[in-house]
């Protein structure tokens, strides 16, 4: 259980920093720190993450930036997508899918290590406002790959959706944050719901430490968020993330039978 608090943590702060990251640790720590198997670690993860996700946009400064537009075509495009993944992650072995899982791990800890803003944006227009002709397609196809990553994986793929709004759309840092958090609770509701039928098993011993830490702590980290350099934060993060990636990857290859 002290695992359960420690990974909940670690979720909580880096949701309230960076608006995406925390997440992708949930999966391995309810499998491997908890002893959970992988189809009902899924649900249980995306409780944990919708839970963190509100925590982080509590505070009125985060939610006073929040680009509601934006995020409700994210929202959208990703909802159906989070079934279709969820259908999809049924049908694979439990093995090949936690590698899958490993793999994606990497693809976040390289890009959180590359790291980088690019606040003119593909779709920003002079004025400052978004080009919604431009980037209505672009923000679908986002939203829509974020959407099928969370049901497949139980994500709340903020990894793809700040950067997204930053290079698509132009969002400022603090703007992307806080819009992503949005996102990822859509997105987590959408993914809980695909899973309703081994929601049914969930622990809610295990949920309520894990979810309840990362709840307070990304409350917190929310407002400490414009105090702390987040490209450090970011960099050291990521380390995190390549590190349980191996581990993951190794495991899921020696014992899948820890799978369930």
């Amino acid at each position: 259980m002290f695992l359960a608090v420690a990974f909940g943590a670690v979720i909580g702060l880096a949701l309230g920093l960076l608006g995406a990251g925390g997440s992708i640790l949930a999966v391995p720590a309810l499998v491997y720190g908890v002893g959970q198997p992988l189809q009902m670690a899924i649900p249980t993860s995306l409780a944990v993450v919708a839970l963190s996700s509100l925590g982080g946009l509590l505070p009125r400064e985060r939610r006073t930036v929040v680009r509601w537009p934006v995020a409700l075509v994210f929202g959208a495009a990703g909802t159906p997508a989070a079934f279709g993944g969820a259908a999809l992650g049924r049908l694979l072995p439990q093995r090949w899918l936690l590698l899958a899982f490993a793999a994606l791990m990497i693809v976040v800890a390289v890009r959180m290590l590359r790291g980088g803003e690019n606040r003119a944006g593909a779709c920003r227009t002079r004025e400052g406002g978004v080009n919604w002709r431009t980037c209505l397609p672009k923000a679908v196809a986002a939203g829509a790959v974020v959407g099928l990553l969370t049901g497949l994986f139980g994500v709340g793929g903020g990894f793809v959706i700040v950067p997204a709004l930053s290079l698509l759309l132009g969002l400022g840092a603090q703007e992307a944050v806080a819009t992503s958090l949005v996102v990822v609770l859509i997105n987590s509701v959408a993914g809980l719901a695909a899973h309703a039928g081994a929601a049914s098993g969930i622990d809610y011993t295990v949920l309520l430490l894990f979810a309840g830490t990362a709840l307070v702590v990304s409350i917190v980290a929310a407002r400490l968020s414009t105090r702390l350099d987040a490209a450090t934060v970011r960099r050291w993060f990521a380390y995190v993330v390549l590190a349980v990636a191996v581990f993951v990857a190794v495991a899921a290859y020696v014992n899948p039978s820890a799978l369930g």
